[in-house]
């Protein structure tokens, strides 16, 4: 969200995410410019995102378009990375994890994409999944030929650039919504579940189902209901929303007799004094 990011935030913190993203020596020939980063990653926030067709560890045909529906995540990655990307996985792990428990497990579809398109091949994709024990249904680990990620990365607002030893590039996951529009930015490598299932919330909550209403309206009880708890690093249902209805009902229930028993009696004192008068 462009609105909530603090002015200062690109300044303190791009340039260590990008240098830890390279994990690259000291020798370094035009490392990205954190400012123009952040600014090509946040000026993606809104855009639609065109149709691309990668391939899977199985050596699939991945068409994006095919997606289109529900949410997608998309990470960036190259398997070659020693710190960054893997760290960057397990954390969008453990967040897939929880988010597929409070919205569904087909409720959204994540790629991981390899953009070090010389050595990430579906084989070295696959490998690299498999040493993380990844095996989600709904996951995939895509690669791509150099031109064609090159220009979805420039659709979604990711910036790398191939290094000695590495590469320089901005530890990021896209959140693009149902329809294919760039939802959310995360960065970092190591960031909290709240980072991607609040969003795909908030996005869950949007979509309407006119066929099954009940339904739908059960299901947005139950979303809005769902919070994180930081003790535990869980998401749990929440019952004191209802209590918290409940007493407001209450509330306004009671209000309401008491305002009309008040009216009531009103009248018949007027009516009273009327009769009396008369």
């Amino acid at each position: 969200n462009r609105r909530q990011m603090p002015r200062m935030w690109p300044h303190l913190l791009l340039p260590g995410l990008l240098a830890l993203a390279g994990a690259i020596p000291s020798a370094v020939a035009d490392p990205i410019d954190p400012d123009e980063a952040f600014r090509l990653s946040q000026a993606a926030v809104g855009r639609t995102i065109g149709d691309y067709r990668f391939t899977d560890q199985d050596k699939r045909p991945l068409d994006l378009a095919a997606l289109r529906g529900r949410p997608l995540i998309v990470s960036y990655i190259y398997t070659s990375c020693a710190f960054v990307c893997p760290t960057l996985t397990m954390s969008l792990a453990r967040s897939v994890e929880m988010a597929r428990e409070v919205l569904g497990p087909d409720s959204f579809t994540v790629v991981s994409l390899g953009f070090d398109t010389r050595v990430d091949t579906p084989e070295q994709m696959r490998q690299y999944a498999a040493e993380r024990g990844i095996s989600v249904p709904g996951w995939y680990f895509a690669s791509g030929d150099e031109a064609t990620v090159a220009r979805f990365a420039k659709d979604v607002g990711f910036s790398y650039a191939a290094l000695a030893g590495g590469f320089d590039h901005l530890a990021q996951v896209t959140i693009i919504d149902a329809d294919g529009r760039v939802y959310r930015q995360v960065y970092g490598p190591d960031f909290g579940p709240p980072m991607i299932v609040d969003p795909l919330k908030r996005l869950a909550l949007g979509i309407t189902t006119p066929e099954r209403p009940v339904a739908d309206f059960l299901n947005k009880v139950r979303l809005i209901c769902t919070s994180y708890d930081p003790k535990s690093g869980r998401y749990q249902f929440d019952y004191s929303l209802f209590l918290e209805i409940g007493i407001g009902l209450t509330c306004t229930i009671g209000f309401a007799v008491f305002a009309v028993r008040a009216w009531r009696q009103g009248r018949a004192s007027s009516s009273q004094r009327a009769r009396a008068g008369s």
